[in-house]
């Protein structure tokens, strides 16, 4: 499989602290990776390398195995690589096809919005990432979804931006038993599409479930990856990730 993005050696630093320490990791494409790490490891600041937020003091940043300069948001984006952050950045009193094409209006040459072709858009996006009630379609309000519902609806937007990487900041975060398995279930069919998923989470077993492949991260280092067939259990993945970090 295909690099999408590899980081090699990088380094942030904010001041006197040094927040990503020679930090190396990768996602190929069609797969699900687990990034995991107690609060204060550095999660969010290599989202936010990812994402193009931060450039890199050191180290280098490699898109589909070509290194890349002066990283940017924009650069990110170009690159297929979109983050759906825990606020999901969605506005409830409006439609599911709205949010989706926010600011990304499809539009005829004198400006006026393609509206029946974004609802025909809409509603195959949401479809294709996993939405079967007939009860939802695109111009359902978001304010009337559940928060695993929301999460796809999020989702959806990434794809439709083009995302080949899509990063899931807590996806899973506050929602119930059933709207967790909602958003495994986008999740799965992201991964069908041969898109990839980093999936960043506080709760192991929810890590654990939906993910390939896992990255430990500690104190800004990445200090172990595993695949999950070499992990029988989640207490298995917590007693690895506790051990490591004992010793690191």
């Amino acid at each position: 499989m295909n690099n999408i993005i590899e980081l090699k050696n990088v380094t942030k630093r904010f001041g006197g602290i040094t927040a990503l320490n020679k930090t190396s990791m990768n996602v190929t494409s069609g797969e699900v990776v687990g990034l995991i790490g107690d609060n204060g490891a550095g999660k969010s600041t290599l989202i936010k390398t990812l994402v193009g937020v931060h450039e890199p003091d050191e180290g280098d940043i490699i898109i589909r195995d070509k290194k890349v300069k002066n990283w940017t948001a924009l650069k990110a984006r170009e690159s297929g690589i979109e983050t759906v952050f825990q606020d999901r950045a969605l506005c409830p009193q409006q439609s599911i096809v709205w949010n989706i094409f926010m600011g990304k209006e499809l539009t005829y040459p004198f400006g006026f919005i393609r509206e029946k072709e974004q609802i025909r858009e809409a509603n195959r996006l949401i479809r294709e990432i996993g939405f079967t009630s007939k009860l939802i379609d695109a111009e359902s309000p978001v304010g009337n979804l559940s928060g695993g519902e929301r999460q796809g609806v999020a989702i959806a937007r990434a794809i439709y931006n083009k995302a080949e990487l899509i990063i899931l900041d807590e996806p899973t975060n506050a929602l119930s038993l059933n709207e967790t398995q909602k958003v495994f279930e986008f999740v799965n069919n992201v991964k069908k599409s041969k898109r990839s998923v980093l999936f960043i989470g506080h709760n192991i077993f929810h890590v654990y479930d939906i993910s390939d492949r896992f990255i430990i991260l500690d104190r800004g280092e990445v200090v172990h990856q595993l695949n999950k067939k070499d992990v029988s259990s989640p207490e298995k993945l917590m007693k690895i990730m506790k051990d490591i970090v004992n010793k690191h």
